[in-house]
């Protein structure tokens, strides 16, 4: 993967796959512990003990489709590369959790990619699920939630393309606001 935003997607699209109806994405940057961290969590049908302890193996998959998962490897060793960890909690029909932290100066750590463009991806693939969107940085923070726009918006669906320029110009407002980047990178 080239950028975090493009794990998002991916461990977004587990989430989907698991049935979640709410799948909550956090970024969180810590300027004075020079940690950035990922979490995103879901109401899915979650995951049991024992397969929970062979995730991270790329030749373990619940897929039909193919015989490889290379989503959970992929991100945790991205977030090895720059001296961080990957960490999974999930309870079977309750959902999963799954958080990955990078100290935020490691030459090897990606950027922070194209959040708003991935947010409005998975909202044109499944406008029925509620996706949330939390930034943090030492001082502030940014929340974007799906069913609260959906509500204003009435009758007007989440998939227009005028909604969805303004939910991506939102997004990126948000992003430059509290990481002081411009759309990929968060600023030190």
């Amino acid at each position: 993967m080239k950028d975090l935003s493009l794990h998002l997607l991916d461990i977004a699209q587990n989430s989907i796959t698991a049935g979640a109806s709410k799948i909550s994405i956090l970024i969180c940057a810590d300027k004075e512990r020079d940690l950035l961290e990922l979490e995103l969590t879901d109401n899915g049908i979650g995951m049991d003990e024992d397969f929970l302890k062979e995730v991270v193996d790329p030749f373990v998959t619940t897929r039909d489709s193919r015989r490889i998962g290379l989503g959970i490897p992929l991100l945790e060793a991205s977030a090895r590369l720059a001296s961080g960890k990957l960490s999974i909690t999930s309870k079977r029909f309750v959902g999963t959790t799954v958080k990955a932290d990078f100290r935020m100066s490691h030459i090897d750590r990606l950027p922070l990619g194209d959040i708003a463009n991935t947010l409005t991806a998975l909202i044109t693939a499944r406008p029925d699920i509620v996706f949330e969107l939390i930034l943090k940085n030492n001082n502030e923070s940014f929340v974007f939630n799906s069913s609260e726009v959906k509500e204003r918006l009435g009758e007007i669906p989440i998939t227009e393309f005028e909604v969805l320029t303004w939910i991506c110009e939102y997004v990126n407002e948000g992003v430059k606001n509290i990481f002081g980047g411009v759309l990929d990178e968060i600023l030190g």
